[in-house]
């Protein structure tokens, strides 16, 4: 295993530190490449990849001899004098390389050339694959590539690979790796040089271009890199929004379903991508919304449940939880089939554009497992075949097996050090690189694992993001439960900086309001910001972000018209998705044209956001819920390129002056009423619960005051009984009466009025399955 000391990278002499640490517990007493005096002439021929897949095949293909010559010695190196061949034609291309530097990861610009540098701690043999532009279209998409042999005795210290071209273009290259090494399956060991390997650091990843297109199903992918393209113009007057957490209100969107379909209304070109968030800014401006929380935009392959047949075989991966590299944008998301280049220009001009609009952008980031899949239908396409073991959890009790806490059938070795750094680079990259306001980290327990997949009460990698000083000033969120029933809701370790997904709050907030017994008590501890929770240490309301609906599960339309999961288009017999939904049909299971069950449905929907935006800590809604979305009964419709999962804008249209008005008007209500953003947990002086029964178990009724400062109080009812509760109303505060802005029982635009209607008395008739909100104003 890796030295436990390698440091972190995070200031000016960490290279040194690691190239001290690596150098310590190699096991290879290599001269220092960096200064090695060594000249060599290596022949290099073209080959043909194969496709990652678990295939079986060994060894490289034979180098030409190696001769010794001498040139000048070159920034303290002595140059390796190189000549390329193809084995199918006698022309040369000349190559001057260099031993490289061990730092940084990945592709970098150095004085002399392009260095290429890989982690591999039980290779045995590495060989960089290139594929260059001028030699044209047809050899870079058949698998044609020129392979480069490392010499571990030159290109290698400690477990750092590492070789300087000075002939490569500055972009448009396409590169990856061969890496073999030890075959034994039961240490752990998944090498496999037939298959080329992306680097992990690979800034960019070329592929497929256009999404979903089928004539490209299996293409490769590979790692690409971009010096020639000028510095992103981010504006002289350009500054981040740096809301304040309390302050947030998270869209949860997906960026390719959010204008893909046509009724967006946007050139076909520009739909489903980076540009088309930005033509749709103002619908996002409109809604309230202040902070977007993007499902992953790291590069993934949308066909990877094509590749065998299996029940899934019909799908596309919309949702994008399968990462294929950690540091490159989705390419097929950039405008016109643009490329990676695009793709990265493009996400960049969207964050740039969201921040002029005052909006944050976070990313749904997966560091829990990969795109390779399991051991027993793998999907080789970097960490597997560049150090397995490294990369993953294995069971090296039972024959090196794959652990799975995930439930994708790997899981990342968070919290190794290789790993690790890998993660806080890539974070760091995002943040300096993109400007990216935080991150949401999906199965984040996972990140709570030691690399046997026990966990630990201190998790490094947790804390390492917590106390970096670049991810420091960035929300960072976490999804505290995995696939391994590590649910850590309330417990997750936080330095108090990370926030939580508050699953509780979810499910006992759907309980309430469809009328489930003895949820009385847990409701009022939820809309009160989770003290039981998150009151400990220096923590805030806002750590709990408060959800009723996300991505996976139902919608909140679907949520109050079903019962039950419809998965059957997903080809897995129902046996997926979620089966405790606390959802409600309204007496009926799924669509219906019953007008009683319809406007039931719409007052519960409108109970739920009332809810969710009244509530202490930091409320997030899905993309769609601000018109009533419906998947028809499926909650988890990760693989529906359809509209299934895509924006209707004709029915947002459709909902414009109803539902969406009443949507946006209660989160712009938030935000303009401190009493629902409190810095810390309410106290007595805060609010006063109008309740003297907790105890009884059928009362489905809560009344509540939040009481401000300045005299502003709020009054807020729920009653989630099928029938009328009379309710006294307590005296508003001095000078003040009481104006009643919110009933969920009338239809729009009686059901939220701005600016209060006045004529509340000492009771209020509270309609079954409503809410209402009085406003005390002078």
């Amino acid at each position: 295993m890796l030295h436990q000391s390698l440091p972190l990278l995070c200031d000016s002499k960490i290279a040194d530190s690691i190239l001290l640490s690596v150098s310590h517990f190699s096991n290879n007493n290599n001269n220092n490449s960096i200064g090695s005096s060594r000249v060599l002439d290596v022949g290099l021929k073209f080959s043909k990849q194969s496709s990652g897949g678990g295939s079986s095949g060994r060894g490289f293909s034979s180098k030409a001899g190696v001769k010794t010559t001498t040139t000048p010695n070159v920034y303290g190196r002595r140059a390796q004098e190189s000549v390329v061949e193809q084995e199918e034609a006698p022309q040369k291309l000349g190559f001057k390389t260099f031993p490289g530097q061990a730092f940084p990861f990945g592709v970098s610009q150095v004085e002399n050339g392009i260095n290429f540098a890989i982690f591999s701690q039980h290779a045995t043999a590495v060989t960089l694959c290139l594929s260059l532009p001028h030699r044209g279209k047809s050899e870079r998409t058949d698998g044609g590539m020129i392979e480069v042999a490392l010499d571990p005795k030159v290109n290698k210290t400690g477990d750092i690979w590492h070789i300087c071209i000075e002939d490569l273009p500055r972009d448009d290259v396409l590169y990856g790796y061969r890496i073999d090494g030890p075959r034994d399956w039961r240490q752990g060991h998944r090498f496999d040089s037939s298959i080329m390997l992306i680097d992990p650091y690979a800034k960019l990843v070329e592929g497929r271009r256009f999404f979903g297109d089928a004539s490209r199903k299996l293409s490769k992918f590979y790692g690409t890199y971009d010096f020639d393209s000028l510095p992103f113009d981010w504006g002289d007057d350009y500054k981040p929004p740096n809301i304040p957490e309390k302050d947030l209100v998270i869209y949860e969107m997906n960026v390719r379903a959010f204008t893909v379909d046509k009724s967006s209304g946007l050139d076909p070109s520009i739909r489903g991508s980076y540009l088309g968030v930005i033509e749709k800014i103002p619908h996002l401006l409109e809604l309230g919304v202040n902070a977007v929380e993007l499902l992953p935009v790291f590069e993934f392959d949308e066909f990877e449940f094509q590749r065998r047949p299996n029940p899934r075989d019909h799908m596309i991966n919309t949702w994008g939880y399968s990462t294929i590299n950690f540091f490159a944008p989705m390419n097929r998301y950039a405008s016109r089939g643009g490329g990676p280049r695009n793709a990265s220009r493009e996400f960049k001009e969207m964050v740039k554009a969201l921040h002029g609009a005052g909006i944050e952008v976070i990313l749904d980031v997966v560091f829990n497992h990969s795109n390779e899949a399991d051991d027993k239908n793998p999907f080789t396409t970097s960490f597997r075949g560049i150090d397995n073991k490294v990369y993953y959890m294995v069971d090296l009790s039972n024959n090196g097996q794959l652990l799975n806490f995930s439930g994708c059938g790997n899981t990342l070795n968070c919290n190794h050090p290789v790993v690790m750094e890998l993660i806080l680079d890539s974070l760091r990259h995002w943040v300096i690189e993109y400007h990216v306001d935080g991150f949401r980290f999906d199965l984040a327990s996972v990140l709570c694992r030691g690399t046997d997949g026990s966990p630990l009460d201190a998790p490094p990698i947790i804390r390492a993001i917590a106390k970096d000083s670049i991810l420091s000033r960035c929300k960072i969120i976490a999804e505290p439960w995995d696939c391994g029933g590590l649910y850590l809701v309330g417990n997750f370790p936080n330095w108090d900086r990370w926030a939580e997904w508050n699953g509780k709050y979810r499910d006992d907030i759907r309980k309430f309001i469809k009328g489930d017994s003895g949820m009385k008590g847990s409701f009022a501890t939820r809309v009160a910001g989770s003290a039981d929770l998150y009151r400990a240490n220096k923590r805030k309301p806002c750590h709990s972000v408060n959800f009723v609906i996300a991505h996976d599960g139902f919608t909140l339309r679907d949520l109050v018209s079903y019962n039950f999961k419809h998965n059957d288009a997903n080809g897995e017999g129902g046996n997926d998705g979620c089966n405790d939904n606390f959802s409600w049909n309204c007496g009926f299971e799924g669509e219906t044209d019953d007008h009683n069950i319809k406007a039931l449905r719409f007052r519960q929907m409108k109970n739920f956001h009332l809810a969710l935006m009244i509530s202490q800590g930091t409320p997030m809604m899905l993309m769609g819920d601000e018109y009533g979305h419906t998947r028809y009964g499926n909650n988890n419709s990760y693989g529906h390129d359809t509209s299934i999962n895509n924006f209707q804008w004709g029915l947002l249209d459709a909902e414009k002056s109803s539902h969406f008005r009443f949507f946006s008007e209660v989160i712009k209500f938030r935000q303009t009423h401190g009493v629902f953003t409190h810095d810390n947990f309410l106290s007595e002086n805060d609010v006063t619960w109008h309740e003297n029964n907790w105890e009884n178990h059928e009362s489905k009724f809560l009344a509540f005051t939040l009481h401000d400062k300045n005299g502003g109080d709020i009054y807020l009812a729920f009653n989630a009984h099928d029938y009328f509760v009379k309710v006294s109303i307590p005296p508003p505060p001095p000078k003040r009466r009481w104006l009643r802005v919110v009933d969920t029982n009338f239809e729009s635009p009686d059901d939220f009025v701005p600016q209060g209607l006045p004529g509340i008395g000492s009771t209020y008739n509270v309609a079954p399955h409503s809410s209402i909100l009085l406003e005390a104003k002078n």
